[in-house]
Formats: C-alpha cells, structure tokens, sequence
C-alpha cells in the first residue's frame, strides 16, 4: 500500500529478529526483491543481539516488550545510516490492524489489555513519526486491500504471524536450540496442511514447544523430550475462533513426522480450546 502510494521514495527495512519461521529469511528478500520488484529493500540481520537480550527472559509481557524496544532500537540505527545518502526520513510506517489494538486495549481507556503486541508498546522518544494506514481494518479487510493492489495471493493468504514470532511460541525462556527445535517442527505441520489442500481454509497453524519433559521410547532406548503442542483454527477476524477439527489421520501423520524426525520432542497434542476463553498464541 505504502509503495502504491510513494513508489520508490520507501524505504523497506526487514530486521531479522532471531525469532522468525524456518527460511523465512530468503523467502522474504525474494518475495519483495524478486517478486514486488521494491528497488530500496534493506536487510538488517540482527538475531543475535535479539536472542542476547532475550536471554533469560520468560514473561510473555516482557519479550514483548524487549522485541518492541529492541527492534525500534535497530530500525532507528538504519534509519541513521541510510540519512547519509537518502536524508529526510521522518516516518515509520507499521502494518497494525484493528485487533492488534483491541488486545493492548489501544481503542478503549476501559477495556482490558489481554496481551500487548511489540509494535504497540514503543518509546516515547521515538525519532519517528509513526504511520498507521491499517489500524482500523480486520485481517479479512486487509486481504481484500490486498487482492486489489494485485498482491500474488500466497502472500495474501499467508497464515498471521506474530511480530514477536516464535518467541511467544515458546513458553517460558527461549534459545536458539528450542528455536530450531520448533522451526523443525512446524514446517513439518505447514507441509502436511499444505498437502492435505486444506492450507488456506484456515486461519492459523502453528507448533507451541511446552518445556515440558515426558518419557517416551524409541526403538530399544528411553527418550525423555519436550511437548509439543499444535495449535489450529478457522476464524475470519481473529476476535473470536475455533479449533480446527482436524481428519484424525492427517493428525497421526503430523504427530508421527514431528516425533520420527525432529530431536527434542517425543510427545505431540492437539489443542482443543476456542477463542474465548483461549487466545490463539500462547502468550
């Protein structure tokens, strides 16, 4: 929308935070490189200075809070170096939607903050203007604006992805191990769905890693892993949703795949729990 309307004047910055889907990197630059053809596309890889003050950090308030200050943080430093050749650069433009501000309760002074989103709890002395052109639009608005502006619709109907990523799939602490133990994990869930034909009659799909420790056996020897949880909804605005109700056979497959190949969990379950009173993401 932003390019629509200011063609190469913008500037896209896409920050790797450390906590983003397997290849999701390369499959970002092509996309707006290759495919969008955005001439002023800036990479900024920055996961290890996220998942260092990550460390330790187990409330999900918290690593929100820490993505949100430290992917402005980031952003900011760009901005100052692209100034020495593109100077004037006074806006920030975010991709916030409605619901994203009924669940930090950025639309009432009383209703409650169920969860705050990292793009939503920003400095104050932020050197740039913010810019919010979606703000009052539901998913579902946001993909017709979408199919009008000519967006191949893989990008269109991708799955939401929160912009604190896989950190807030994961309970408790993160690292890299549990990261890639997770990214393992669900691209295994998005290939089954995918293959199944059922990809894009859903709203989300995701894996949750519970670190939580069970016994389970494989061939002759005793494991003792981590739970992972799958999370599956059909919704049309992400207030309220439904658990998927998955073929059992599709399941058992998933459940196979994820404990055959990927290291570090022996256990999968399926969550069965709508929104209300659950939320989607686990934190």
């Amino acid at each position: 929308l932003m390019h629509k309307a200011i063609g190469d004047r913008l500037h896209s910055i896409f920050v790797n935070n450390g906590v983003l889907r397997k290849n999701e990197v390369v499959e970002v630059q092509e996309t707006f490189k290759e495919k969008l053809k955005f001439k002023n596309f800036h990479y900024v890889d920055a996961e290890d200075l996220f998942l260092k003050k990550l460390t330790g950090v187990d409330d999900p308030e918290e690593k929100r809070r820490v993505i949100g200050y430290t992917f402005i943080e980031v952003f900011e430093n760009k901005t100052i170096e692209l100034e020495k050749e593109f100077p004037n650069i006074k806006f920030l433009a975010q991709g916030t939607i409605y619901p994203d501000r009924v669940e930090s309760s950025a639309t009432s002074n009383t209703s409650a903050k169920i969860k705050s989103h990292h793009n939503l709890t920003l400095p104050e002395n932020m050197m740039l203007e913010i810019i919010e052109p979606l703000k009052d639009l539901y998913k579902d608005e946001v993909r017709r604006i979408g199919l009008q502006l000519g967006l191949p619709k893989n990008i269109i109907y991708r799955h939401p992805f929160p912009g604190v990523g896989l950190a807030v799939r994961i309970i408790g602490s993160i690292d890299k191990e549990k990261l890639d133990i997770l990214r393992n994990a669900d691209e295994i869930l998005i290939e089954e769905i995918r293959a199944a034909g059922i990809y894009e009659n859903l709203w989300q799909a995701f894996c949750v890693f519970l670190p939580l420790k069970t016994v389970g056996v494989m061939g002759d020897f005793r494991t003792y892993e981590n739970i992972c949880s799958i999370r599956v909804v059909e919704s049309l605005d992400a207030m309220t949703a439904n658990f998927a109700k998955l073929d059992m056979n599709l399941l058992e497959k998933i459940s196979t795949r994820i404990i055959n190949e990927v290291k570090g969990f022996n256990r999968v379950v399926y969550d069965i729990s709508n929104k209300p009173p659950s939320t989607i993401e686990y934190e």
